[in-house]
Order: structure tokens, then C-alpha cells, then sequence
């Protein structure tokens, strides 16, 4: 019989963790999670990305990101977060595995969106091998990652919902009650049972990794719909943006009060954020795309460039946002509408454009 245990960190008075741990045995737990994680303790923060899981050559790559198939776990594992509002896509895929990606817009009384992500690995065989469900925004709250993992996992564990919820809040009661807890390192608990090893602190949320799933070349691809940051530099130069690459992965444009944000891998871009306004006046766009990107998104191959450019138009003349896949692409559309009359709109809108890698930051 496997032994279910549960270890808690809270950091003490001078840095030191202590441990309160329950198990039926601990050196067959010890022996338990050191062959789980490797080298890796409970204590230390959890790997993100796992060591070497894209160091490899191509393997295969497909960067064209599909909808979440109607049947098999990835639909079983996504369902509770697409009921609740969530988008969720396959991302990318390669020969041994694929990524999922689901996302929520969290919109709040001053109509600024939060970003919620969970991300999802499964292997060749559709099972899951390795899950994160990262907090959302500036200051994390725990209710929101145990209302996206608990659902989430029970959909194919059965038991792995209730004893997340559990665990979470045991944690963050501890937390609230013991004040030592809030000194020194990161306070972070771990706990394993029969299907994963599960690690949670509020700055990363929960990682979980299959104790029996193993993916060891991890999808990288983003060729389909995006070029390289070097070849974009020019474009974004001309449309008034501040770029000094390499290194930085972040162009501000002083004009608009506005940032085009890359993440990537070398120089291959995997995923572009940025914000653009929107001026309709009697139905026309007074504020063309133009006028931020001259020679249009360079940014995006070819094959993708023409429908995705259209998608964040008609959201520019309508002021309404949209999370879709476009051309095998990626698009996320968060829209801020200042003022409406008529044909007359006044909106802003932040955009994305494509999936960051599973396990790297920003999500």
C-alpha cells in the first residue's frame, strides 16, 4: 500500500522550516517522494520549468493550436473550467505530449481584467502528466486556484478534489493563525497520494506532477503563427516603440501610454501581449492600427497575420472582447469600452496573442 501523507512548511522566527508532518511512515514517504521529484524536497520551491524538459531538439512540433477534442481526458479535464467561463485550447503538441491552455478574464467594478491560467500537460497516451494552476493577479487568493484545481482534478481523480481543498485551506488557516509563518522564505506545503505529488504557496498556486506520467520532451513550437523578435524590432521601432533588443522583451510607447510584450524562446516569439485604443466616429476608426504598427503585425507569420489582424478590428469597431483560436491561432481580446453612442465608441483593448510555454512566466 502507497502511504498517503501530508507535509506542512511554515517558516520559523530565524528562516529555519518547520515541519509538521503526518504519515503512516516516514522514510517510505521520504523514499517515496525523492524517487517522485528527484532530487527535488518539499521545502524547496517547485521546479518551473522541470529541469531540461526543453532541451531537445524538434520533436515533431505542431504550434497550431486546436480546440480541446470531445472526448478523451483533455475534454474531461477542461469541462469543469469551460461550464464556468472559461476558454481552453490545445496550444501546442509534439511527438511525446501536448499543452493545454485555459484562461478566464476576471473583470472588476472598474472594468480592469484580471487574468486567470491553468496549464496542462498530457502525454502521447492522453494522460495528464503534469498540471500548474498559477494564482491570479497582484495579490493571489487561494479560493481562486482551489475553484479552478478542485474540479478540475476530481474530473478524472475522483479523490484529488476534496483532499486539494482540503490541504489549501488547512494551509492558509495555518497561515492566518500562526504569525512566524509570514517571516523568512516563502511558506509552501506538499502533500502526494495515489495519483500525483500536489505543491502549493501563494506565489506560485498548485503544481501537480503525475507519479506515473512522464513527458520528457515538452512541446516548444510557435512557428505557425509567430516570427522572431529580431525580424519585428524595425516595425515596432516605427510605430513608436522603445526597443532595446537584445534582451528586452518589453517595448514601451511613450505615446500611447501603451507596452508589446514578448515571450520567448531564443529568438522565436511565443506568445505577444500589448494594448491598443479604439475611435469610432460615425462608424469609421479614427485611431488606425496603422498609426502603432506601420507595416501591420510583422510580428505574425504570413499564413495567420490577415485573420487575426481582422479579429482585433471588428473587436476594435465593436468595442466586445473575444477568446478564440483564429488560423490555428491563439487570440485573447479584452475589451474596455470608455464611452458608446451610436456609431460613436471610445474603447481600449488588451490583446494576446498566442500561449506562453507550459511551467514559464509570465503565464
Amino acid at each position: 500500500m502507497i502511504p498517503v501523507s501530508r507535509t506542512f512548511f511554515l517558516t520559523g522566527r530565524h528562516g529555519r522550516p518547520l515541519r509538521r508532518t503526518t504519515a503512516a511512515a516516514l522514510s517510505l514517504m521520504t523514499v517515496g517522494l525523492l524517487a517522485l521529484t528527484g532530487c527535488t524536497q518539499w521545502d524547496d520551491p517547485p521546479p518551473l520549468p522541470p529541469a531540461g524538459v526543453y532541451k531537445h531538439g524538434a520533436a515533431a512540433e505542431n504550434s497550431r493550436a486546436e480546440p480541446i477534442r470531445p472526448s478523451g481526458v483533455a475534454a474531461a479535464l477542461t469541462r469543469p473550467l469551460r461550464e464556468a467561463g472559461w476558454f481552453c485550447a490545445q496550444a501546442r503538441a509534439n511527438a511525446d505530449g501536448r499543452e493545454l491552455w485555459c484562461r478566464k478574464g476576471h473583470r472588476d467594478e472598474s472594468d480592469m481584467v484580471t487574468s486567470q491560467v491553468a496549464q496542462f500537460l498530457l502525454d502521447r497516451d492522453d494522460r495528464l502528466a503534469w498540471a500548474w494552476f498559477p494564482p491570479a493577479g497582484a495579490v493571489p487568493e487561494a479560493k481562486e486556484v482551489v475553484g479552478a484545481a478542485a474540479p478540475t482534478l476530481t474530473a478524472i481523480w475522483p479523490d484529488a478534489g476534496d483532499r486539494v481543498r482540503e490541504e489549501i485551506n488547512d494551509f492558509e488557516n495555518d497561515l492566518r493563525t500562526d504569525p512566524a509563518a509570514h517571516n523568512g522564505d516563502t511558506p509552501r506545503t506538499g502533500w502526494r497520494d495515489t495519483h500525483a505529488a500536489y505543491r502549493y504557496d501563494r506565489l506560485n498556486g498548485l503544481v501537480v506532477t503525475a507519479q506515473d506520467t512522464f513527458v520528457r520532451r515538452w512541446p516548444f513550437g510557435s512557428e505557425h503563427y509567430a516570427t522572431s523578435m529580431s525580424s519585428a524590432v524595425d516595425d515596432l521601432l516605427a510605430g513608436g516603440y522603445d526597443c532595446t533588443y537584445p534582451p528586452q522583451q518589453t517595448c514601451n510607447r511613450v505615446q500611447s501610454n501603451g507596452a508589446f510584450h514578448v515571450t520567448l524562446r531564443g529568438d522565436q516569439i511565443v506568445s505577444a501581449r500589448f494594448g491598443i485604443g479604439s475611435q469610432m466616429e460615425s462608424g469609421r476608426q479614427r485611431h488606425r492600427l496603422s498609426e502603432e504598427f506601420p507595416h501591420g503585425l510583422t510580428f505574425l507569420t504570413d499564413a495567420v497575420r490577415g485573420p487575426v489582424t481582422e479579429r482585433i478590428e471588428q473587436s476594435r469597431r465593436t468595442g466586445t472582447s473575444f477568446a478564440g483560436i483564429v488560423a490555428g491561432t491563439i487570440v485573447i481580446i479584452d475589451a474596455r469600452k470608455g464611452s458608446s453612442d451610436g456609431d460613436d465608441l471610445v474603447a481600449y483593448l488588451d490583446i494576446q496573442i498566442g500561449a506562453p510555454l507550459a511551467a514559464t512566466s509570465p503565464v
